[in-house]
């Protein structure tokens, strides 16, 4: 008989999931030539899956150098680790335009009013247009084929090589 896993059972989650009482941004990104870094920095939320159910990891990165200011790593996808993650950005700079997609953790008050606060530009993905966040999710590919995949997780502290 086939060993089952949660990876087999549970679909894989939706990390992108928005809340129809927030604000959406439109997305400001189409077309603009990026030349310098702290002109656009860019955020995204990926699932690690694990033995049983998965841990999230986002990122803050800088468009221009591709350069990860800061990361974080949770078992549930609440704001609270984006909004972490945001304010350990802080000390590379601040940039002119902040882009995520439209999920909720990005689109609460607590997150867009510590980019409205700073006199920071929202620009957020059109639904479902993962490409207009290319530089991230390029970065959770590398993330998830060089490293993740190549072993298998058990829980957020220990994972074993797979062979």
């Amino acid at each position: 008989m086939k060993k089952m896993n949660i990876r087999s059972v549970l679909p894989k989650p939706n990390t992108s999931l928005s809340a129809k009482s927030h604000k959406k941004y439109p997305y400001l990104l189409r077309g603009l030539k990026v030349s310098r870094s702290n002109e656009v920095w860019a955020t995204d939320i990926t699932y690690i899956p694990m033995q049983a159910g998965f841990m999230y990891l986002t990122v803050v990165m800088d468009w221009y150098s591709r350069y990860v200011l800061s990361w974080r790593i949770s078992n549930s996808m609440d704001k609270r680790f984006c909004l972490e993650a945001l304010d350990e950005a802080w000390k590379w700079g601040q940039p002119e335009i902040f882009n995520s997609d439209q999920g909720a953790q990005f689109t609460s008050l607590e997150f867009t009013s510590e980019l409205l606060n700073r006199g920071i530009k929202i620009s957020m993905d059109g639904k479902g247009r993962a490409l207009d966040n290319v530089f991230v999710e390029r970065l959770w590919w590398s993330v998830k084929y060089e490293h993740i995949y190549l072993r298998a997780y058990e829980n957020g502290f220990r994972f074993t090589q797979r062979t």
